[in-house]
């Protein structure tokens, strides 16, 4: 029976994280499919830069929620204690399914977004201390630069440090985690890190009102 929610609770994630929160909001409210414009990513930081703002902000949120939602549901699990290590296991896990169904979602021929929010959505479901430690390194270096992929690059390579820092290697699943967050990250990264050697890597519009 244990076996049986377990695996539920890693489809159920992924489903979650399959939802293609740019692309639905994008056709029912925009009338246009995020993948035909900008960068052609049906994530967040698309939506900021095709629909501004507002719809932006909506879609993060949601982004967000998703991998929240996703690591929250071992709380629902009965023969699980909160706070012990396999608790946060099954936290990493869900939360992980939730990143790789945003990535290739099943409602959108396996064609998300680059999982960044919903990342970060589950480290805070997880330990919202590191979430938020990286968020404002993320904000930071944002404001810095003006890059969102090179904010989310360098924020995540730092959350496995963080990591280690605030759990002291109490939680070693966790730090393995981070690394292979990590890495992910650079690897869903590519074409971004070419174009930010190149220098032709976009910048974000920010505190600019937009204009349709």
């Amino acid at each position: 029976m244990e076996l049986i929610l377990i695996i539920s609770g890693i489809i159920v994630s992924y489903l979650i994280g399959s939802m293609p929160t740019a692309l639905w909001f994008g056709k029912a409210f925009y009338g246009i499919d995020i993948r035909e414009h900008g960068s052609g990513n049906s994530g967040a930081t698309n939506t900021f830069r095709v629909l501004g703002k507002k719809a932006g902000m909506i879609v993060l949120l949601i982004d967000v929620l998703k991998g929240l939602t996703a690591a929250s549901l071992v709380r629902y699990l009965y023969f699980v204690d909160p706070g012990s290590v396999r608790f946060v296991n099954l936290q990493l896990l869900f939360g992980l399914v939730s990143v790789i169904g945003h990535i290739f979602p099943i409602y959108a021929n396996f064609k998300g977004g680059k999982g960044i929010a919903t990342l970060l959505g589950m480290v805070i479901g997880i330990h919202y201390l590191s979430a938020l430690v990286c968020f404002a390194l993320f904000l930071v270096i944002l404001f810095s630069t003006r890059y969102v992929s090179l904010s989310s690059i360098l924020s995540a390579i730092a959350f496995p440090l963080i990591a280690i820092i605030i759990y002291k290697n109490e939680e070693p699943f966790f730090v393995a985690f981070g690394i292979a967050a990590a890495v992910m990250v650079v690897l869903t990264h590519q074409k971004n890190i070419v174009r930010l050697v190149a220098g032709s890597e976009n910048k974000a519009k920010l505190l600019k009102k937009h204009r349709r």
